[in-house]
């Protein structure tokens, strides 16, 4: 079996969680998931998100999806510059919360607006994106 036909095999869930670009216009038609979760960076192209779209496949879009990563991240950068040890625990209940929080937010927002994941994803960062800016007072 190669690669490319992994993606279009009878399954549930499909999760393409290494190389970009894997979900194209030429094989979205033969993907039989009905939920993929975009564990890679940009493993679906845009035009393929379009016929998963008409399709009604739900994409968890990768913003989402692999977002727990950098939030460890985040709080790794967080704790080297201040000389703190943080135990997993605290890491795991923070990430918790935030993660939780930042799903129910686009969760919402596609159900509102009936848009997807994706689109809801982009309009949650966008949205608080315009509201730091105005806090720190960057726009008039």
């Amino acid at each position: 079996m190669y690669n490319a036909e992994i993606l279009e095999l009878d399954c549930d869930v499909l999760v393409p969680a290494a190389l970009e670009n894997q979900i194209t216009e030429k094989n979205a038609a033969n993907i039989k998931a009905q939920l993929i979760v975009e564990a890679a960076n940009g493993p679906t192209t845009v035009e393929a998100d379009k016929i998963l779209t008409e399709r009604n496949i739900m994409v968890v879009p990768d913003i989402l999806a692999n977002a727990g990563g950098v939030v460890v991240s985040y709080f790794e950068w967080v704790q080297n510059i201040q000389s703190l040890v943080w135990d997993e625990d605290e890491i795991n209940k923070t990430l918790n919360r935030i993660m939780v929080n930042a799903i129910d937010g686009v969760y919402d927002l596609h159900e509102e607006k009936k848009i997807t994941l994706r689109t809801s994803a982009y309009c949650v960062a966008l949205k608080r994106l315009v509201e730091a800016y105005a806090i720190r007072g960057i726009f008039p």
